[in-house]
């Protein structure tokens, strides 16, 4: 957490993954481990943006753009900060108002889950804010498929956003370890599973 008290976007990203996560990140932050799977992440994301710019706008529905890559955004509103992947500022046609995208990468080759559709639609908040733009659509980008996948930013799903930074709150105030996910496939993978003993 920030010193400010600001999440991270990623938090609520991993809530609605599982919920422990970010309890286990601010109740006892020493116990992380740094995985393969996230040191793979992190060199991808690096590379990433050399191969954007060879690339059209063309996955994303546009014609042109500018691309602005890992973007900071802050935004005390909503108490989240965060790093976006890759923002898109659309050409204004003198007929239709401006807009910008944002696009996330993910080394993932699976359905677009709660998780991730939560992360794009607090980025997409927190983008408006900061530049005053509507942000109608969010992209995330399959980095094994090289495919970009639309998410689309519904009213529900952007209310998501302040539930989940209130909630994350509310457990770390209260040190209280929340229920495990009713999917136990995800503790698998996951790299405080041997802190679970409900889990797997």
């Amino acid at each position: 957490m920030a010193p400010d008290g600001l999440l991270e976007v990623t938090d609520v990203k991993q809530y609605y993954y599982c919920p422990r996560i970010p309890f286990f990140r601010y109740c006892l932050p020493r116990i992380r481990p740094l995985t393969y799977g996230m040191q793979e992440g992190i060199q991808q994301h690096a590379e990433e943006p050399l191969r954007e710019e060879r690339r059209s706008l063309r996955a994303y529905g546009l014609t042109g753009g500018e691309r602005v890559f890992d973007l900071p955004l802050r935004s005390a509103a909503l108490g989240l900060v965060g790093r976006l992947d890759m923002a898109i500022r659309a050409p204004v046609p003198s007929t239709t108002p401006g807009e910008a995208l944002v696009v996330d990468y993910k080394l993932t080759r699976g359905a677009v889950g709660l998780h991730f559709q939560a992360q794009l639609a607090a980025y997409a908040l927190m983008l408006e804010e900061a530049w005053g733009t509507p942000v109608r659509r969010a992209f995330l980008y399959h980095l094994p498929l090289r495919r970009a996948e639309e998410v689309a930013l519904t009213p529900a799903l952007r209310r998501r956003v302040p539930l989940a930074v209130q909630a994350i709150h509310q457990l770390v105030r209260d040190e209280r370890l929340p229920d495990p996910p009713s999917n136990k496939a995800r503790c698998v993978t996951c790299e405080f599973r041997r802190f679970c003993n409900d889990a797997v």
